[in-house]
């Protein structure tokens, strides 16, 4: 069936503004020490699991109900067996290098998963720009306005807390806390630096696939998550939509390209159709350059359109395609 428009009833085609994220790069002028804003390391909760080994994680949380691959050099534990305590645990070299909670009875000190806006910016400054050193290099990140109201840095002693805001409630969605060494990597904000600046490493095929198959995974639990906190139904996966996602990011990365519209397969509608998939009603959400899944489905939430699909009521399956750092999120409502 083919995608109609918003007067059709039983045909819907929800279309949503591109998410695409970037990042600049540039030369660090200033040899600046600045401190303001840095609060104190917590001592409890999962920021406390940083530069930890392994065998403290297994001792507090178990083993994880799967591990995931990613593009800089750690593995994801994932800890999914409860939606309340949703984790992830960044792994490498037998160490916790980074941390992302999503549950919304996670202890993620000092700061709380629904926590407001209003209460954090009465007990933490938050800095637009946040430097930090290696031995040999000076770094610094400059937050634009809009990281300011959606995913503010917090220097807390030796790491580091990326706080993801959904702009619409106000409130925290989920948080990732990093040490200094992986957030270099990410480089998830403009970055200023004097020194060595590492180069992105190489992947075959074959790391790339693994990447994406984690990529995805993440996605799909964290979509029924904040579906779930928000009263919705979760979403059941779908293959042949999450082939036909795919195909997407794929094409879109291949052919340099970032649109809901394919050059050589049409619309959703067409792409659908083409993937042999039946269903009332659909739409998409598509994301492009974000440092990993996590990243892409906060800038979704905080897209008025893009949000507007991930809390559609009346979609029943979902399926996601991810080509390197392309994401692509097919809804449906399936025919009964």
């Amino acid at each position: 069936m083919n995608i109609g428009t918003k007067e059709n009833e039983n045909e819907i085609l929800i279309e949503n503004n591109e998410v695409n994220e970037k990042f600049s790069v540039g030369t660090l002028d200033t040899n600046k020490d600045n401190n303001e804003g840095t609060v104190e390391k917590p001592d409890a909760g999962i920021a406390t699991l940083i530069g930890r080994p392994t065998s403290e994680l297994v001792k507090q949380f178990g083993k994880p109900a799967r591990i995931d691959h990613s593009a800089y050099g750690y593995n994801w534990w994932v800890y999914n067996q409860n939606d309340l305590t949703y984790m992830q645990a960044a792994v490498k070299n037998g160490k916790v290098v980074s941390v992302y909670g999503l549950g919304e009875q996670l202890n993620v000190e000092p700061f709380r998963i629904g926590q407001s806006v209003e209460e954090i910016y009465k007990t933490i400054f938050v800095e637009s720009s946040v430097e930090l050193s290696t031995d040999d290099s000076s770094y610094r990140f400059e937050l634009s306005e809009d990281d300011m109201h959606m995913r503010p840095l917090v220097k807390m002693g030796d790491i580091y807390a990326q706080i993801y805001l959904d702009k619409f409630t106000s409130q925290i969605s989920s948080i990732r806390f990093i040490d200094d060494e992986t957030l270099i990597k990410h480089r998830p904000y403009e970055l200023i630096y004097r020194g060595k600046l590492r180069e992105d490493v190489v992947l075959s095929d074959t790391e790339w696939a693994a990447i994406e198959t984690g990529d995805r995974k993440q996605i799909f639990d964290i979509t029924n998550i904040i579906r779930k906190r928000h009263g919705l139904n979760p979403l059941l996966w779908d293959d042949q939509t999450a082939q036909v996602a795919y195909g997407h990011s794929q094409e879109m990365f291949s052919e340099n390209y970032f649109s809901h519209t394919s050059p050589n397969n049409g619309e959703l509608g067409d792409r659908l159709a083409k993937g042999e998939v039946q269903y009332l009603m659909a739409g998409e959400n598509i994301a492009a350059h974000y440092v990993d899944g996590l990243a892409a489905v906060s800038g979704w939430l905080n897209s008025k359109g893009h949000r507007e699909t991930l809390l559609n009521e009346e979609f029943t399956h979902l399926g996601v395609g991810v080509y390197q750092k392309y994401f692509t999120q097919n809804f449906i409502k399936k025919m009964e």
